[in-house]
């Protein structure tokens, strides 16, 4: 299965790591990793994000909530990518 959880912190993990090297090719994997994040997880009609799917991508459970998956994952990596964006912008080289 796909988990939000991995997607998020990949998401933060390639954007920082490309914050501090400049390595282009980490850069192009955060973009994968939020091409297919953002393809795949987020439910257009209702908010919020699925939390599974299966290998192909599909949604395998369609509840948003429970015991491992509550609201601070999804906003923190939104606000973390979004704080590494602004910093990057403001620190040009």
């Amino acid at each position: 299965m796909k988990l939000w959880w991995p997607h998020c912190e990949a998401l933060i993990a390639f954007l920082m790591a490309y914050s501090h090297t400049r390595e282009p090719a980490l850069l192009h994997r955060f973009s994968e990793v939020f091409e297919y994040t953002f393809k795949h997880f987020p439910d257009a009609q209702k908010g919020e994000w699925f939390g599974y799917l299966t290998q192909e991508g599909k949604v395998a459970l369609d509840f948003k909530g429970g015991p491992f998956k509550g609201f601070f994952h999804v906003p923190r990596c939104l606000y973390m990518c979004e704080r590494i964006l602004d910093d990057m912008l403001a620190n040009k080289d």
